[in-house]
């Protein structure tokens, strides 16, 4: 009964629009409003919500606007022509076009237009835009009449939604005195004067880089021969002394390599000696005498250095210190090769912070510049060092990443030991706040656009 109404009263049907459009909940609802629900009042084929800021916001019939296609193109253009037009209601015909854009108006919408264009609301926030109708019958002066009124409503509604405009150099009267305040008393002066004043203030230019405790003079400990390591004489974190056994290589094999070549140096040797006795009664073997005296001495260089072997399978400590090396069951039976780390020999309280510089924080650093290390196991006791060197080459890390080698002497003793990790803190040089905030942001933009 009430769409029957609404037919035959099409005031009903404008004080119904009119109603929803002040109840709308978000824009999104006054727009799909403006282009859908306007054909209760008047029908039409096609109907485009139109900004001069946003360009095409909404179309009858379409849930989401693809702003680069050519239908939508080519109607930002006609709309921003009737927007520059000096009629905010006017009928649009191929014919009231330019040539260039009137050429493809049959290709798009139907041969009759409305136009019901409202400018910016000066002050309040608003933007200039419109409403384009178009179907195929010409439009009547009471249709026109009626959706002017209904467009004036859609807009009052649609700009009442918009935030209103504030610019900070607006001149401010007095509610008690209405006289304009001083250029000087302006509050927006006198906050770009704080920021200004803030952004100068001067701050320590700081980093922070991934870093650990780690021993600053150790011996390192490498494989002396190549071999399957077979036992432990000590475990990992042990207090070692100077000459006591660390490690020893599995022996038989280097053992069975020994017999051989004794076996075969005396072979050798029986040889030369029957030579030697055939070399009385036939000078032809004279001539052999010579030859197995080179294999006698390669024989026993042979022997020697497997000899020697065997006794470098059992490691000895080279000094005093602490044993830092991983699992000890995950080296035994496990083949290495020749100078392959095994463990290092650390004296206690030989400590030092070494931690990796990102190739984005390379900062300025001088020598004995400041450096604080934030342990994850404690955070709120840092550890505090100088610089001792920052490398000049970037070398690759485990993650693929690369980065700077730093370390830093501890200012203190700690009782923190080797191998905690954490958070180095790096301070540089003094910087405005300003510089310390935007160095970041301003690096990445340089390496994206490349000024």
């Amino acid at each position: 009964m009430t769409q029957a109404i609404h037919q035959t009263n099409p005031l009903a049907t404008l004080l119904e629009l009119g109603h929803r459009v002040r109840h709308a909940a978000s824009g999104p609802e006054l727009e799909f409003i403006a282009v859908n629900d306007t054909h209760q009042l008047v029908p039409y084929r096609q109907a485009a919500l139109w900004s001069a800021d946003k360009g095409i916001i909404s179309l009858s019939g379409v849930v989401q606007v693809e702003a680069n296609v050519p239908y939508a193109q080519w109607l930002t253009t006609v709309c921003r022509h009737l927007a520059d037009g000096a009629t905010p209601v006017a009928r649009v015909e191929a014919a009231s076009l330019p040539p260039e854009i009137a050429a493809e108006w049959s290709d798009w919408l139907p041969a009759h237009g409305l136009w019901l264009g409202h400018a910016a609301a000066s002050g309040k926030g608003g933007e200039a835009g419109g409403l384009l109708l178009a179907r195929d019958l010409p439009w009547s002066d009471s249709e026109v009449a009626l959706l002017a009124e209904w467009a004036d409503i859609w807009r009052h509604a649609w700009q009442s939604r918009q935030p209103a405009a504030r610019w900070p150099w607006q001149r401010r009267r007095s509610a008690s005195t209405d006289v304009p305040r001083r250029w000087w008393q302006s509050r927006a002066l006198r906050w770009s004067a704080a920021a200004l004043a803030l952004a100068v203030v001067p701050v320590r230019l700081s980093v922070l880089a991934p870093g650990e405790l780690v021993p600053s003079h150790p011996a390192v400990i490498r494989a002396p021969l190549e071999g399957v390591i077979d036992t432990f004489h000590v475990q990992p974190n042990q207090e070692v002394r100077e000459g006591q056994p660390l490690f020893g290589f599995d022996e038989v094999l280097i053992q069975s390599r020994l017999e051989v070549a004794r076996q075969s140096l005396a072979t050798t040797e029986t040889e030369y000696r029957q030579t030697m006795q055939q070399a009385l009664l036939d000078p032809k073997s004279k001539a052999q005498l010579a030859v197995l005296t080179g294999k006698i001495e390669e024989k026993r260089a042979e022997a020697a250095f497997i000899a020697d072997q065997l006794g470098r399978a059992r490691v000895l400590a080279p000094r005093d210190g602490i044993a830092l090396f991983d699992d000890p069951s995950e080296w035994i039976g496990r083949p290495v090769a020749v100078g392959e780390r095994i463990m290092r020999i650390a004296p206690p309280g030989d400590i030092e912070v070494e931690a990796w510089v990102p190739l984005a924080d390379a900062i300025p650093l001088p020598d004995g510049a400041p450096v604080n290390l934030y342990l994850n196991a404690s955070p709120l006791d840092p550890v505090p060092a100088q610089l001792r060197y920052l490398a000049h080459d970037a070398v690759e890390r485990p993650d693929g990443s690369y980065a700077y080698r730093l370390r830093a002497r501890l200012s203190e003793p700690t009782e923190h030991r080797v191998g905690l990790k954490g958070s180095a803190k790096l301070r540089g040089r003094w910087v405005p706040l300003v510089y310390w905030v935007l160095r970041r942001p301003l690096a990445s933009v340089r390496t994206t656009i490349g000024w």
